[in-house]
């Protein structure tokens, strides 16, 4: 079982920046691979990016590559998303979550968190 809680969401003027954050709680975080999804008022959950169990491959949707970078720090348990040059269009409920899988991009995930609210203002 892994339980994920995200923050570091909040409103932020278009151009700005955000970091989320999700820690993560067991022993056995660094064998999950880790992706952030979101979910706009009205559409389906979309995924945003995928990062492996160490680290050494990572994923982006068209929509944020350039602009958001995911990271993570096995010794803390927590992956990190790192939101640059926000849009009006990024305003979503960001959710992160775990897998067994090494990397994947898909909504399978075994494992979300309750989701963290971005908001840019225009």
């Amino acid at each position: 079982q892994v339980q994920l809680a995200e923050s570091g969401g909040g409103l932020v003027q278009a151009g700005g920046s955000l970091r989320l954050s999700c820690a993560a709680s067991g022993r056995t975080f660094s064998r999950h691979g880790m992706g952030w999804f979101r979910q706009a008022p009205g559409k389906g959950r979309e995924f945003v990016a995928a990062i492996s169990w160490r680290g050494d491959i990572t994923y982006y949707a068209d929509s944020v590559k350039g602009r958001f970078t995911i990271s993570r720090d096995n010794a803390k348990n927590t992956v990190y998303l790192q939101m640059n040059s926000l849009k009006p269009e990024d305003t979503a409920v960001y959710y992160c979550a775990a897998d067994l899988a090494y990397i994947t991009t898909s909504l399978s995930y075994a494992y979300w968190g309750q989701g963290t609210q971005v908001t840019v203002s225009s």
